[in-house]
């Protein structure tokens, strides 16, 4: 996504900048409503996905410890602070530096 980004600035003369925030676990998925269906997602692991994008930075992948404990074999993470997160108490934060050599 990061280089998609990139990639369009640099081809249109753009300033698109967004920041990313991924946690791991379980949640809850469906499809509602009546007349307009919509595809939603419900649970803890959606609230923490969402404080790690709000404390994350523009053009960076924030992830949680959760996250990190399944990808720190594959990707180089780099250890931000624990943050007292709304609703969560203090959480362990990295960003994602890139795919490991």
């Amino acid at each position: 996504m990061l280089g998609v980004v990139a990639r369009l600035n640099a081809e249109r003369g753009l300033n698109l900048q967004f920041r990313v925030g991924i946690d791991s676990g379980a949640l809850v998925a469906a499809v509602i409503g009546k007349r307009k269906f919509i595809y939603d997602m419900w649970g803890d692991t959606v609230n923490t996905a969402s404080r790690m994008e709000t404390g994350s930075a523009a053009g960076r992948i924030n992830v949680s410890a959760n996250t990190y404990s399944l990808i720190r074999n594959d990707f180089d993470c780099v250890y931000r602070v624990k943050i007292s997160a709304k609703g969560k108490g203090d959480v362990d934060m990295y960003f994602v530096a890139g795919v490991k050599a």
